[in-house]
C-alpha cells in the first residue's frame, strides 16, 4: 500500500473518530471539549490503528478518560464501519499524546520571560 494512501486513511480516520466522539458519548458526563484526536497511525494491513489523543486540563482524570475511550472503541468502530468504506475496520487503541500539553507549557514559559529591550541592535537613523 502506498504511503500517500495510508496517510489519507489516517487523516480520514482522525476526522471520523473526532466527529464520532460526540455521538458515542452523548449523555455522558465526559468533558469532550478537553479531548483532541491529534493523530492516527494505521497498520499497513489496516487491521489496527493507534489513536493519539490530547487531553488538556483534567490532569488527574487522564487515565479514566483514556479508559472510557477504550471502553467505547467498539462503538466508534461500528460508526467508522458504517460511515467509511474501507477494506477492514481497524481495531482502535487509544494512547495519550503529550505533545500539545508540552507545547502549551513551553509557550507559557516563554510568555513569562522578562527579556530586556536592547537598543544597541537597532539600526541607526
Amino acid at each position: 500500500m502506498s504511503v500517500d494512501r495510508l496517510e489519507r486513511i489516517n487523516e480520514l480516520l482522525r476526522r471520523a473518530i473526532g466527529e464520532s466522539l460526540y455521538k458515542v458519548f452523548a449523555g455522558d458526563t465526559l468533558d469532550l471539549a478537553c479531548i483532541t484526536v491529534t493523530n492516527v497511525e494505521t497498520s499497513r494491513n489496516l487491521r489496527d490503528a493507534t489513536v493519539y489523543v490530547s487531553i488538556l486540563g483534567h490532569d488527574d482524570e487522564r487515565g479514566s478518560i483514556l479508559r472510557k475511550l477504550a471502553n467505547k472503541a467498539n462503538a466508534l468502530q461500528s460508526i467508522i464501519n458504517r460511515d467509511l468504506t474501507l477494506k477492514y475496520t481497524p481495531r482502535l487503541r487509544f494512547v495519550l499524546d503529550g505533545s500539545v500539553a508540552k507545547g502549551d507549557h513551553v509557550l507559557d514559559i516563554l510568555s513569562h520571560l522578562d527579556i530586556p529591550k536592547d537598543n544597541s541592535s537597532e539600526c541607526p537613523t
